[in-house]
């Protein structure tokens, strides 16, 4: 109850501070990303570390706990990459990268709290994994990614699923979802 209320608490402070649950980048119609709204401005040209670190003292401003607590975790994922990277800053993917793996580690530790019957331990999880998904691109939903598919397809043939998933992957690694392209390929795979 204490976490539901806690999470209401965000979504409202949220809405206050102008949206800032909505993700950060759109797939445009062009496949490239770009912001939610359109165009790319000069604005739109910031780093994501650098956002990043804008966000965190905002949230230290409004006091936002759960955001300030996520912040904290993205910037020391942040530091581990550049460090495993060998580099000062990192680039926009190598960052969305971190994001990545940290949204899949929530996604995970939600679906294990979901059938633990920890409801409370999933919805911070969820919390958090809104807030790191804040500057990751949106994936494909089906429609696209099955369109993607066949293309894949056509290009590795339909008898070698890993070769259908490495072409697939070699094209939209950023822009897709692990688990749901596989289930494409095999329903795609099955027609053939």
């Amino acid at each position: 109850m204490a976490s539901r209320c806690l999470l209401l608490l965000v979504a409202l402070a949220a809405a206050q501070t102008g949206n800032a649950f909505a993700p950060r980048y759109a797939i445009a119609s062009h496949g490239i990303f770009s912001r939610s709204s359109g165009a790319r401005t000069t604005s739109d040209l910031r780093a994501i570390v650098d956002e990043v670190s804008d966000e965190m003292k905002a949230a230290m401003k409004r006091k936002d706990t759960t955001t300030l607590a996520t912040i904290r975790l993205i910037r020391s994922a942040f530091a581990n990459a550049a460090i495993d990277l060998k580099t000062e800053k990192l680039t926009d993917e190598q960052a969305q990268g971190a994001l990545r793996k940290m949204a899949k580690m929530r996604q995970e530790s939600i679906d294990m709290y979901m059938k633990g019957g920890a409801e409370e331990r999933a919805d911070a999880e969820r919390a958090e994994l809104a807030v790191i998904e804040r500057w990751l691109p949106k994936l494909a939903d089906e429609e696209q990614t099955r369109e993607w598919v066949q293309d894949a397809i056509k290009e590795a043939g339909p008898d070698n699923m890993g070769k259908v998933m490495g072409a697939l992957m070699k094209a939209h690694k950023a822009e897709l979802d692990g688990n749901l392209a596989q289930k494409v390929v095999k329903e795609e795979l099955a027609k053939s």
